[in-house]
This record gives C-alpha cells, structure tokens and sequence, in this order.
C-alpha cells in the first residue's frame, strides 16, 4: 500500500511539473518598513512563488524545461495592517537556440502598485473576475510574459495572452489602486498592453518576431543571415517609432536590448554598422553615446561577439 501511495504521489507531482508554464523568481523585500513583523513579508513571497508557479495559467502542456523563465521582485516602502504599498520590478528572458545565452525581453519596473494581503489567507484569482490588486496585476503581467514569449517564437505568436492582459486592463477600470487607467500616466499597465494590441504598432511585435526567431535563433548556424533579420526588425522599430516617438513598447525593448544590439553589431560591416547606428540615433536619441561605439569598434571583434567561450553563439559577450 504504502508503494503504491508513493507511485501515485511520484506520477501527480510528475504531471504537475510538466503542466505549469513558470519557473519565476519571486522575491518580497521592505527595507523601508519599520517593526519587528517580518514574516508576513516571507509568507507573501512564498504565496506569490506558488500562485506564479504552481498553477496552471494555459491550456498548453509545458515540459520543465520549456517553462518561462523571469524574475518578480516586489519591494514594499510602506505596509498598514493589511494596505501595502510597493513598486514591482518585472524581468522577462527566453534562451536563444543553440545557445547557453539568455536574452531579456522584458525589464520594467511598475511603481504604482498597491494591494492588500492577509497572512494565511489564500490568493484568490479568477480571469473573469477582478478579485484582487495583487492577484490582478501578478496575473496581467505573467499574461504579459506569456505574449512577449510567444510573439518572439511565433509571429503573433502571444495574441491571446495579450487578449487576457487586456481583459484584467479592461475590470481594473473600476479599481481604487493606480496603473490600470489611461489618464492617470503614459506609462503604466493600460498603456503597455495598449501598445501590444494597437494594429497601429504591430510593426513593433513583428519586429519582436524577426529579432528572435529570424536574427538571434539563426546566429549559431550563419551570424550573418541572423544580423538581416535583425536589421530588418531595427527598421520595423523606426516605422513604430515614426507613427509615435516616444511610443512606450519602444522604449521598453530598447531598455531590455541596448546591450545586446551594440554586441551584435560590433562584428559587422562598416555598412550595416552605420545604417543601424543612423536608426537607433533616431529612434533612441538619449542614448547615442552608446550606440556610437559601434562605430568605435573593429571588424576583428566578430569572433568574441557571436560565440561563447564552448562556441555557442552569445550576443551578450563583452
């Protein structure tokens, strides 16, 4: 009997590992915060950890090794019993084909978050219902991932998932917390997901597209065919960016990529090189400086810049 309780405990942990979507960090800190209560701050992050991890947010089959990877990290500046006040750092990375490397896709930082949290009391969450600001908003953004991770697989390869995210955007109209209304900031929830679903700016998602699937996943067999496509999606970033300067998905690409795009492009033609430093002087102007050292940088370097150190190809290598 006692064989046969364990087979059946091995076999539902089994299916429970292959079912979930995420292996995501979770990790509460207050280093603001006064007293002596602490704990409730190590049981909201391993309530966060299992709300994010162990349930299931698709109708898809994920093996343990093709689960999202990212990171949630919440830091609370002030908590009044059960009323928190926090900002949340959310981080987003997917590996690259044929490669140890893992690129980011997303590093944003929400400073309108607040929520209430009973210690011991369940998280409630239901896509239909806006339960919560704090199940709500860890919900919109895994949704979030979910469409950022699929976009850059597929081409709009994350449009449902980006349909859920507007569903939570869409209830929080009616919320007392901040970050769910469009007047209230150019750069919150509303105006992210807005970006991510607005036909206007579609050339950013197929930018998202090209730049992972067609341009890093290619490098590993031929470095050169891979930087076209990311030519390519640089050109479909200025489209966007032309319709709206300053558009907000924009900015939140180049944030997760300066590094990288100044990598890749430290190997490549004198051509190629002015052409991508001519685009991303326009369509990211405060960081230049950055961009012209790419300029700055020999053709010798092609070597170090596409591969790693055991010859896979790593766009982030210095």
């Amino acid at each position: 009997m006692k064989q046969l309780f364990l087979a059946l405990s091995m076999s539902i942990a089994a299916v429970a590992a292959f079912a979930q979507e995420f292996n995501v960090t979770v990790q509460v800190t207050s280093p603001q915060v006064e007293g002596t209560e602490k704990k409730i701050f190590e049981t909201l992050q391993q309530d966060l950890y299992d709300f994010v991890n162990n349930r299931k947010w698709t109708n898809f089959q994920y093996k343990p090794e093709e689960r999202i990877e990212g990171t949630i990290l919440i830091t609370v500046s002030n908590r009044s019993g059960e009323d928190f006040t926090a900002k949340m750092n959310v981080a987003l990375r997917r590996p690259v084909y044929k490669s140890s490397y893992n690129t980011a896709l997303l590093n944003y930082i929400d400073k309108d978050f607040e929520f209430k949290y009973v210690e011991f009391q369940s998280l409630e969450y239901a896509d239909n219902v806006f339960t919560s600001n704090l199940t709500s908003t860890i919900a919109y953004y895994l949704y979030v991932f979910l469409g950022l991770d699929g976009d850059s697989f597929a081409r709009n390869g994350g449009s449902p998932y980006f349909a859920q995210a507007q569903g939570i955007v869409n209830m929080g109209q009616n919320a007392r917390e901040k970050g769910w209304k469009a007047f209230e900031s150019q750069k919150n929830r509303y105006w992210l997901i807005e970006n991510l679903t607005n036909p206007t700016y579609a050339s950013v998602r197929e930018a998202m597209y090209k730049y992972h699937r067609l341009g890093l996943d290619q490098m590993s067999d031929d470095v050169e065919t891979g930087r076209v496509a990311v030519n390519e999606s640089l050109e479909l970033l200025r489209k966007a960016n032309r319709e709206r300067p300053g558009l907000f998905i924009l900015q939140l690409f180049l944030e997760a990529k300066r590094d990288e795009i100044v990598n890749i492009y430290s190997g490549a033609s004198p051509m190629d090189k002015t052409k991508a430093v001519n685009i991303l002087k326009e369509i990211d102007p405060a960081n230049s400086s950055k961009y012209q050292k790419i300029l700055e940088t020999g053709n010798t370097s092609t070597t170090t810049t596409t591969t790693g150190n055991n010859g896979n190809f790593n766009p982030g290598s210095k």
